[in-house]
């Protein structure tokens, strides 16, 4: 009963959090869209932590053609990572979530990634459809800001998440031994 009234008030307080922004903010600016990506990651945070679904599906299995992270590294994951540090994310992360090195801390951060790419994913689609709405509305230059920051703050976590999967499950395997 408790979960459920927990992401009936998240639903309502995201929706009427939304509504507020377009109404008082707009659709079309940089505030907008930086916002509204806060204020959701904030509301799927809440919803994954409330669920704490197991995430067993195979779309979290690390695929062959992932395993390396070749294809992740010609996307500039690495540039991403450099980006991270030199803003502080990396740093004010590892004090919500430090690193031990042991198999207990270890299976925890693959749960992690696991949960922060389905939140990233949930993101990206919403904010997508934003993205979409106003660009058809308002004009794609308008949208601009939308597609930009979907990119920056959710379709490259997703894409770190993956590379980061199965170094953590080799260090998980290592560990066993």
């Amino acid at each position: 009963m408790k979960k459920a009234l927990i992401l009936i008030l998240t639903t309502g307080m995201t929706i009427g959090s939304i509504y507020a922004l377009i109404h008082y903010i707009g659709m079309q600016s940089f505030s907008f869209a930086w916002i509204l990506n806060f204020l959701l990651m904030a509301s799927v945070l809440t919803f994954t932590e409330t669920l704490k679904s197991p995430l067993t599906s195979p779309y979290f299995d690390t695929k062959p053609w992932e395993r390396k992270g070749e294809i992740y590294e010609s996307f500039g994951i690495n540039i991403y990572r450099k980006v991270l540090v030199l803003t502080g994310w990396e740093k004010l992360n590892k004090k919500a979530n430090p690193i031990a090195k042991n198999i207990s801390a270890l299976t925890h951060l693959y749960y992690k990634t696991k949960q922060s790419e389905l939140g990233h994913i949930i993101i990206l689609f919403v904010v997508f459809s934003f993205n979409i709405f106003v660009a058809f509305q308002y004009g794609i230059v308008k949208s601009l800001w939308l597609f930009i920051l979907n990119i920056l703050l959710n379709l490259y976590p997703v894409l770190l998440q993956r590379y980061n999967r199965p170094r953590i499950a080799r260090a998980i395997s290592l560990s066993k031994f």
